[in-house]
């Protein structure tokens, strides 16, 4: 073997990919610090695979252990704790401002403040046991079977929960998160008021897991909910929004508090934004900790699938998976014109399978392909938007998808399985249309692949194929009939499995790394679901989403297209700032129900709101990915948004194709879908051919781009008279570009000028 050969075997360009990158407001902890917070991030996400698979230390020894949960558990209680354990957890590993490399002066981990704040938190401690023991004493009347809990105005009950446990809940929680914003704890420290919010977090979980217990559960989100209920959710509330703003930023917090103000200003508004009776604090709050609100679908799913599948993630990374998916697109679309750019395209696709927000998709893989990118010649603007259309696009990408595909078969009760299938085209096309625009631009630019001594070697790669083993097994069980959470363990096992086939085998530290990465990973994807419930219970109680809905219905009677159009925008708006889940939700709340009454079957309508959720991602003047990617590769922000808009804007005609053609979504003949899918797909390149102002090998003048754009629109129809009119004007280009060649004009390029 030559020296050649034999270095080009050792080439891994995607080193360090698998390594979750460390926010700059996260705390690094040393010593006895980290040993508990490592403790605790482990014990949360291992506690979800045991509690999730109904696993009882019971079940094996027969032994009952006192104060350990029996599974599976009551399905609010879990979720509850689900919350309780993000926000604290959250909390602790999260500071409220950013660590910057000047050192400030440090505050006392214990200051004065922060003691203060510790009375109150434990006088409400001291209420909530003394609550819990009032309720297994016996004493209380019993109704249906279960205790009540008659905490009226003028007794004893709605006293103790007014003046111990209320007021002092709220003081602790609220004056924690001031006290958070002025304090300043070393980032290897605790500080006392992240200590007392994660204290709050537990007091909020123990009362409403022990009052949800009793007959008070079936008035929640009624006039007569306990006092004790609207003051634990105000403060759990307040936390949320908190964490929210310390993980994902202030767009989400600043549109759920509008939503916030609308539900106590809408009896003063006008139009459909209307209603007829003001809430009241104790209604409004004590209606949004329940199942119509925070308790909802999007924290039914954080807690099952989204914890399951991150869990899988983190295993997939401690194997070095990811490593192997991103070398694997760089030996298969490397030598290509414009390669790193065409390895962005796979390797986020595949990245997206195991990563579920598209900015964190951007990190993982922009890192590496960004600089390769600005290599061979693209603009450093043009590189971050190419990579973040593309990481983009792993929130479509079956089987797993990201989040949002879970909360849509929790919305509309459509199996998961469904959902993954009627995704293959929509990805493709998207895929599709992001290398069409890809390869055009080099092609323009008449860029050069990367040279075989630069990449790794595909011989080696395809011998560790078995790599992809835990995502076949996810796939097979899936389609098996496997329930999705059993499918996820079986597969997350798997990926422990196959580690030993490789040089990261994963033995018992090894397993306790990924729970504790999986236990950090999860509270911002948690702590977003729970945000996006508060939406979604200020929708649910007002009726907002009914009135959006009887709106579009007014639209479409002068035209469905038009009804369409403004409900893609309704659904970018909503979803601008916010990661994929928490658009979808808010979207799926406000949007979807408005277009099933148009008559659209509700598949088509929710993944017409879910698609265009997943590209508000790249679309201006908040676009989360293309930011991200801005932050890679050193460009402006809002230039690179444009750009990614730019390369994207192809895929914004796809969920158009669902209205038109329901074979996109796998529903019809075989015939049918085959058909739609390659008429489809032509229609993306002639759509791409437009845009880019590149046909046939040259390029081309302004007519001809817009004639490519309307044979694009013809074939993208779907029917098959559209279908041969696109053909037909299509043929007719490409001879006049063969024949008369016109002159071309001066076009816009998407890279712009250095």
């Amino acid at each position: 073997m030559s020296q050649a050969t034999a270095n080009q075997d050792e080439i891994v360009l995607a080193e360090g990919v698998d390594e979750e990158p460390v926010e700059r407001n996260r705390r690094l902890f040393e010593g006895l610090g980290m040993i508990l917070i490592t403790a605790l991030a482990t014990l949360y996400a291992a506690f979800h695979m045991i509690a999730l698979n109904g696993v009882s230390i019971s079940d094996y020894t027969g032994i009952e252990i006192p104060f350990l949960p029996q599974f599976p558990l009551e399905t609010w209680n879990f979720r509850i704790i689900h919350i309780a354990g993000a926000l604290a957890l959250g909390f602790l590993l999260f500071a409220s401002r950013l660590f910057t490399d000047e050192a400030r002066p440090a505050t006392p981990l214990l200051s004065k403040a922060g003691l203060l704040l510790l009375a109150p938190a434990a006088v409400a401690i001291y209420a909530v046991i003394t609550f819990i023991n009032l309720i297994n004493s016996g004493t209380l009347p019993v109704m249906g079977g279960l205790t009540t809990w008659a905490a009226f105005p003028g007794t004893e009950i709605y006293g103790r929960e007014v003046t111990l446990f209320g007021f002092p809940l709220l003081i602790a929680t609220l004056g924690a998160i001031v006290l958070g914003w002025v304090e300043n704890a070393p980032r290897a420290r605790f500080a006392t008021a992240d200590i007392v919010l994660a204290i709050c977090a537990l007091i909020v979980a123990g009362y409403l897991v022990a009052i949800y217990s009793t007959a008070a559960r079936n008035s929640v989100g009624t006039p007569f909910v306990p006092i004790g209920v609207a003051f634990a959710a105000t403060a759990g509330t307040a936390m949320i929004l908190e964490l929210t703003r310390r993980v994902a930023g202030l767009a989400l917090v600043v549109i759920t508090g509008v939503f916030l103000a609308y539900t106590f200003t809408a009896h003063l508004l006008p139009g459909i934004l209307a209603v007829q009776n003001p809430y009241t604090w104790q209604r409004f709050f004590g209606h949004v900790y329940s199942d119509a609100g925070i308790l909802g679908p999007t924290t039914a799913v954080s807690s099952t699938y989204i914890i399951l599948f991150i869990i899988f993630a983190a295993f997939l990374q401690a194997s070095k998976v990811g490593d192997y998916f991103v070398n694997f697109a760089f030996a298969a679309a490397g030598r290509a014109r414009g390669g790193p750019a065409k390895v962005a395209i796979f390797a986020s696709g595949l990245m997206g399978m195991i990563n579920g927000t598209s900015a964190g998709n951007v990190v993982a893989t922009g890192s590496l392909t960004i600089p390769l990118m600005k290599k061979v010649g693209y603009h450093k603007k043009t590189a971050g938007a190419i990579e973040a259309a593309a990481s983009t696009g792993g929130q479509i990408m079956p089987p797993i998808m990201g989040a949002g595909a879970f909360i849509m078969a929790e919305i509309t009760g459509i199996p998961y399985t469904d959902i993954a299938v009627a995704a293959i085209i929509p990805a493709i096309l998207y895929f599709a249309s992001i290398y069409f625009m890809v390869d055009l631009e080099a092609a323009k630019l008449g860029m050069r692949g990367m040279r075989e001594d630069e990449l790794p070697k595909l011989k080696k790669l395809i011998r560790q194929v078995y790599l992809f083993i835990p995502i076949i097994i996810l796939i097979v069980a899936l389609f098996m009939g496997y329930s999705v959470i059993r499918a996820g363990t079986l597969a997350t096992v798997a990926a422990a499995v196959v580690s030993w086939l490789t040089p990261s085998r994963m033995g018992l530290a090894a397993i306790l790394r990924a729970f504790n990465l999986a236990g950090i990973m999860s509270v911002q994807i948690i702590a977003v679901c729970a945000c996006a419930g508060i939406i979604v219970g200020v929708i649910s109680l007002t009726g907002v989403g009914a009135r959006f809905s009887s709106m579009l219905l007014d639209i479409a009677a002068t035209s469905q297209l038009l009804a369409l159009f403004f409900a893609m925008c309704i659904a970018i708006l909503l979803g601008m700032g916010m990661p994929t889940t928490a658009a979808y939700a808010v979207a799926a709340s406000v949007v979807a129900p408005g277009l099933v009454d148009l008559g659209i079957p509700q598949l088509t309508a929710h993944f017409f709101v879910f698609y265009f959720a997943v590209v508000s991602a790249i679309t201006p003047p908040v676009a989360l990915a293309s930011y991200a990617a801005a932050g890679i590769s050193g460009s402006n922000p809002m230039e690179t948004s444009v750009a990614s808009f730019m390369i994207g804007i192809s895929a914004f005609v796809v969920p158009f194709m669902f209205f038109y053609n329901a074979a996109i979504l796998m529903d019809g003949t075989w015939f049918e879908v085959g058909r739609a899918a390659i008429t489809a797909t032509f229609g993306v390149f002639l759509l791409s051919s437009g845009v880019q102002g590149w046909f046939v090998g040259g390029r081309v003048a302004w007519f001809m781009r817009v004639g490519l754009i309307a044979a694009a629109l013809f074939m993208i129809e779907g029917g098959l008279i559209s279908d041969l009119i696109g053909l037909v004007f299509a043929g007719g280009l490409y001879a006049l570009q063969k024949l008369v060649r016109p002159a071309p004009d001066a076009t816009l390029d998407v890279r712009g000028a250095d």
